[in-house]
C-alpha cells in the first residue's frame, strides 16, 4: 500500500491525501485549465479539494494516487510534444 496506511493510518492518509491533491491539479492544470477569473477558479479549486477527499478513501484499495502519476506522464509527454512542434511550425489542427 501507498504510504502504509495501514500501518500508520493518520500520518498515511494526510500524505495521500496530499499526494492525491498535487497530482490532481497538476492533472487538471496540464489537461483541463483555462484560464478564469479569479472568483471562477477557487471555486474550481475548492470543488477538486472535496473531490481529492472522496478520492482518498479509494485511494486506500485502489490505485488512484498511481493512475493520476500515469495521467500526469502522458500529459506531460503531450505538452512537450505540443510545444516542440508549435516552435517547428508544423501543428496540424
Amino acid at each position: 500500500m501507498l504510504f502504509r496506511v495501514d500501518e500508520n493510518p493518520q500520518t498515511g492518509m494526510w500524505l495521500l491525501y496530499g499526494t492525491i491533491l498535487v497530482l490532481a491539479i497538476i492533472v487538471f492544470k496540464l489537461g483541463f485549465a483555462r484560464r478564469l477569473p479569479i472568483l471562477k477558479a477557487v471555486v474550481i479549486y475548492l470543488f477538486l479539494i472535496f473531490g481529492c477527499t472522496f478520492l482518498t478513501f479509494l485511494g486506500i484499495f485502489l490505485p488512484v494516487a498511481e493512475g493520476l502519476v500515469v495521467a500526469a506522464a502522458i500529459l506531460i509527454i503531450y505538452k512537450i510534444r505540443l510545444h516542440r512542434a508549435k516552435k517547428e511550425g508544423t501543428v496540424n489542427t
